[in-house]
C-alpha cells in the first residue's frame, strides 16, 4: 500500500506540477512561500506592503528576487485601452402588456435579443443603425454600443426601443421608452475578451492612408500605432498566469469584478522571451463586473474615424507575491517586453501574418522606432497615464483593506487549441 500510495502521488505531482506550484506545494523549493489566506489577513490588519508593476522593478533591482518576495505582498497593475470584444447584458423589466423583444435598440444602435423576453446584450462595436461610418457627415464621430454603456453608465436617458412578432404569452408588438441605468432591473458588463496579453504594434506599407482598429495608418510606413501598457500591463506581470485565472477579483471601470473564464482567442502557445514574455498577442481574460457601480473615467465609448467604435475599458489586476518567482515575473520593464510589427495595409487584410520586424516596449514609448533602416513615430492607442492611475488606485484600496485578494477556483490554460477557420 505505501507503495501504490508513493506511485500515486508522484504521478499525480509529475502530471500537475503547475498546480502544485501554484497552490504552494510544500515540495516545492521556493525561498519565500506565502498564501492568499496570509496576504489576505494583512490585507485586513492593514499591514500589507503593496507597490505598483512599475515600482517593484527597482526594488528587485536594489535587492534581488528573494528580499522583494519578502518585503513586497501585493502588485498592482493596469491598462486602459480600447477592447473591442466588450458589452453588458442588460434587464429592462416588463412592459405591459408584455413583450417578447426579439428586435433592441438602444439610441438606435441594435442590441441581441435573442435571449430571453426582456434580457439583451449590446456589444461595444454594434454602430448606429443606418450610417455606420458616418457616410453622410464624413469626420464626425461615429456613435455605437460603446458610447451607449458609458451614457448609461454616465447616467444619461436612453431611447429604448423594442419589437416583438407578438404571441400569446407576450402579445405587445411594439414598446418605446426613455431610460436610465436605474431602470434597469439588472446590468452587468462581460467582456469576452480583455487585457490581451501583449498586440501587434501597426505600420501602412500602402500607398495610401488606411483607417483601422488601429487607428489612422499613413501610407508607406510614416507612423506606427501600438496598444498595450507595457510593464504595467496586468498579464505581462504574471505571463504564465500561476495567480490569474477564474475567480480572480480585479479593478474594473472603477469597481470590483472578476475574472469569469480565459478569454477568446486565448492563446499562449507562442513565442517567448527567455523571461517567459510573450512576443507576440497570447492570453486573454473575459471579465464580468456590475455596470450599475462603474465610472464613466473608466469605462469610455471611442470613435475610430473610418472604422468603427469600440470602448476604452479600465483594468486593473493585483499580482498576490506568493514567492520569489512571482518577484522576477513582475519586475519585467519595457525593455525586457517585446512585440511583433505587422504590415495593416497590405498583409493583415490578406490574412498573412508575416512580421517585419521585433520592437521593444522601451522603444514604442521613446516615441520612435527602428525599422528597416528608417526611423518611424509611434503613437499608442492605449494610455500610459490612465493605466499608471489604475494601479495606483487598486493601490490604495488594498492598502486601506477595501479590497481583498480572489484565489483563482481554476487557472487559466496554459497550453491553447488554437485552430485557424480555414
Amino acid at each position: 500500500m505505501a507503495g501504490d500510495f508513493y506511485l500515486s502521488y508522484t504521478l499525480i505531482w509529475c502530471t500537475s506540477t503547475m498546480r502544485c506550484v501554484r497552490n504552494g506545494d510544500p515540495m516545492r523549493t521556493h525561498k519565500v512561500n506565502k498564501t492568499y489566506r496570509e496576504i489576505n489577513e494583512k490585507i485586513k490588519q492593514g499591514r500589507a506592503v503593496v507597490v505598483t508593476a512599475e515600482e517593484i522593478i527597482d526594488i528587485v533591482k536594489k535587492k534581488g528576487d528573494i528580499a522583494a518576495a519578502r518585503e513586497v505582498d501585493v502588485v498592482t497593475t493596469g491598462t486602459f485601452s480600447p477592447m473591442c470584444s466588450s458589452g453588458a447584458f442588460l434587464n429592462f423589466g416588463h412592459t405591459s402588456p408584455k413583450i417578447r423583444a426579439s428586435k433592441v435598440w438602444l439610441n438606435d444602435v441594435p442590441a441581441y435579443g435573442g435571449i430571453a423576453a426582456v434580457d439583451c446584450y449590446i456589444g461595444a462595436t454594434e454602430v448606429v443603425e443606418g450610417d455606420p461610418l458616418n457616410s453622410i457627415h464624413p469626420g464626425d464621430f461615429n456613435y455605437g454600443g460603446g458610447h451607449v454603456l458609458e451614457d448609461l453608465v454616465s447616467g444619461k436617458a436612453i431611447r429604448l426601443r423594442l419589437e416583438s412578432y407578438g404571441t400569446d404569452c407576450y402579445p405587445a408588438k411594439k414598446h418605446e421608452k426613455n431610460i436610465t441605468i436605474h431602470d434597469l432591473r439588472d446590468a452587468f458588463l462581460f467582456n469576452p475578451r480583455s487585457a490581451y496579453q501583449n498586440y501587434n504594434c501597426a505600420v501602412n506599407m500602402s500607398d495610401r492612408t488606411i483607417y483601422t482598429y488601429m487607428g489612422l495608418l499613413r501610407p508607406d510606413m510614416a507612423n506606427a500605432n501600438y496598444s498595450t501598457s507595457g510593464q504595467l500591463s496586468p498579464l505581462f506581470n504574471d505571463p504564465y498566469f500561476k495567480t490569474i485565472g477564474i475567480g480572480t477579483r480585479i479593478f474594473l471601470c472603477g469597481t470590483q469584478g472578476f475574472v469569469a473564464w480565459p478569454g477568446t482567442q486565448h492563446n499562449p502557445d507562442v513565442p517567448r522571451g527567455e523571461n517567459g514574455v510573450p512576443m507576440e498577442g497570447a492570453g486573454t481574460l473575459a471579465t464580468i463586473g456590475n455596470l450599475k457601480d462603474m465610472d464613466p473615467e473608466w469605462l469610455v465609448g471611442a470613435s475610430m474615424i473610418g472604422y468603427g467604435v469600440s470602448l476604452y475599458v479600465g483594468i486593473g489586476v493585483p499580482i498576490p507575491m506568493l514567492n520569489e518567482e512571482m518577484a522576477r515575473y513582475t519586475a519585467v520593464g519595457d525593455d525586457g517586453i517585446y512585440t511583433q510589427v505587422y504590415d495593416y495595409g497590405v498583409d493583415y487584410p490578406r490574412g498573412i501574418s508575416k512580421t517585419l520586424g521585433q520592437v521593444s516596449y522601451k522603444e514604442l514609448r521613446s516615441g520612435k522606432i527602428k525599422l528597416g533602416g528608417r526611423v518611424i513615430p509611434t503613437a499608442p492607442m492605449s494610455s500610459y497615464y490612465k493605466a499608471r492611475e489604475i494601479a495606483n488606485i487598486l493601490k490604495v484600496w488594498i492598502e486601506k483593506g477595501e479590497f481583498l485578494l480572489g484565489e483563482p477556483q481554476q487557472f487559466l490554460p496554459t497550453v491553447s487549441d488554437n485552430r485557424p477557420l480555414f
